[in-house]
């Protein structure tokens, strides 16, 4: 397992971790078989999406801020209640095959880190399980 640190700069931003990702799994010599990442953060999520037009993560967020806007009729009592509520909409955790000690994922995909009730330091959880 591998623990990373990522910092966010903003309320709400899209933070491509693909290659700190790829990194631990190289650096742990994990070769073939399932890596789990996960955010165990209540206003912070990740997921898997285009990496190659930074637009479309913008698209993403700015969609989610439309639909979940930040001032609402939320009974929460932090002031955060949106933040928690596209957590749950984009999900903690993702997982990925690995083979030949790669992440398999698509031409055009890329890991993110989505940060909404920044700036703080995320922790992402990564793990392994070697195929038989």
């Amino acid at each position: 397992m591998k623990i990373l640190q990522v910092k966010t700069s903003s309320r709400s931003v899209a933070i491509d971790i693909t290659h700190e990702v790829q990194r631990a799994i190289t650096e742990a010599g994990f070769s073939r078989g399932l890596s789990f990442v996960y955010v165990p953060h209540t206003t912070a999520g990740v997921t898997i999406n285009e990496g190659a037009d930074p637009h479309v993560m913008e698209d993403v967020m700015n969609t989610l801020d439309r639909l979940v806007p930040w001032q609402g009729s939320y009974r929460h009592t932090e002031g955060n209640a949106a933040a928690h509520i596209k957590t749950s909409l984009m999900g903690n955790g993702v997982h990925l095959f690995v083979e030949g000690g790669k992440l398999v994922l698509g031409t055009w995909q890329r890991i993110f880190l989505c940060e909404f009730d920044g700036p703080r330091t995320r922790k992402v959880h990564i793990h392994w399980i070697n195929a038989l």
